[in-house]
């Protein structure tokens, strides 16, 4: 079982894993904001609390939802850089999880930012500033012991639970269909009549809507592979947690999956599609690292050249 999940990985891996997420977090927060702060200025009487905003009876003064998300962006800033990441990480995940749950009171349920959400909560309980951080150069600077620069379980055993629950999310969506919808759904008339209802209410209500789910939808047969296809995949997932060439097809796989429901039903789902959502299953550092070697040579002295980071040393 250690074998499984002791995995040991550099520091500088899970360091770029942290860089990743938070960015993603920090520009989807900027991003979104209209929307994450459109509801609230919404009436009361919309207001259902679900999840830790079930501790509040009645809706938050504006002021207070606005400074919420405002605090939860400079965290995020902070996490990123890895400036007292102990503390930070923790305010920026809890932050998150609130801005995001807040957002879900208001009459719909958006499970689009969940994976987001928990990679950041996971992310919050692990060294993830020992390298390429504010935290590494001060300790460097202050005669601090270095972090470990050699591969280590303390590093890789998040990058597996990581990617564990990214697995899971795929693999809990494979076997909602097959309980709602059972064998049908490989029949691909399930599937059908999902783009076609969502691509027509759309088109009533004057949304945007994809033309070209609209137009497949007359061609049944096509969404037969389609609905095994995501089948294969879903139920699939697990295996990619035991190799890395399986990681790699399944990955890319998904991400096609994504790219797939965002042209046939126009509905984006992000993280999946920036590709940060799978970071935890490979080593991210590697890219990084050939990157800093290539300015290193080309530009030694430079001020971008100063930030990347050396090998898996701290910054």
């Amino acid at each position: 079982m250690s074998a499984v999940w002791f995995v040991p990985a550099p520091s500088l891996r899970l360091a770029v894993v942290r860089v990743l997420i938070c960015s993603f977090a920090v520009v989807w927060l900027l991003g979104f904001g209209p929307l994450l702060l459109s509801g609230l200025w919404s009436p009361a009487e919309r207001f259902e609390p679900i999840g830790v905003a079930s501790l509040l009876s009645a809706p938050l003064a504006p002021a207070l939802g606005v400074g919420a998300w405002l605090l939860t962006l400079i965290a995020g800033i902070a996490a990123l850089l890895g400036w007292r990441f102990r503390l930070i990480g923790p305010m920026f995940a809890l932050g998150l999880l609130w801005v995001t749950t807040y957002r879900n009171c208001w009459g719909m349920i958006f499970h689009s930012e969940n994976l987001l959400v928990m990679h950041t909560l996971i992310l919050a309980m692990l060294p993830a500033s020992d390298a390429w951080s504010l935290d590494a150069r001060r300790a460097s600077r202050s005669a601090l012991p270095e972090a470990r620069s050699d591969p280590h379980w303390r590093y890789g055993w998040g990058l597996r639970l990581m990617a564990a629950v990214t697995v899971l999310a795929y693999l809990l969506a494979g076997v909602a269909k097959l309980r709602n919808a059972g064998p049908a759904w490989l029949d691909g008339d399930v599937l059908l009549s999902q783009v076609a209802w969502d691509n027509l209410r759309k088109i009533e209500l004057g949304d945007l809507h994809s033309p070209i789910g609209a137009t497949l939808s007359a061609y049944p047969a096509v969404f037969i592979p389609l609905a095994w296809t995501s089948m294969i995949l879903e139920l699939g997932a697990p295996l990619a947690l035991f190799g890395r060439r399986v990681a790699w097809v399944w990955a890319v796989g998904m991400w096609a999956f994504h790219v797939g429901v965002l042209l046939i039903m126009a509905i984006s789902f992000m993280y999946p599609l920036s590709g940060v959502a799978f970071a935890p299953l490979f080593a991210v550092e590697r890219p990084v690292e050939a990157l800093a070697a290539r300015l290193r040579r080309r530009r030694p002295n430079s001020a971008l050249t100063r930030l990347l980071p050396r090998g898996s040393e701290p910054l």
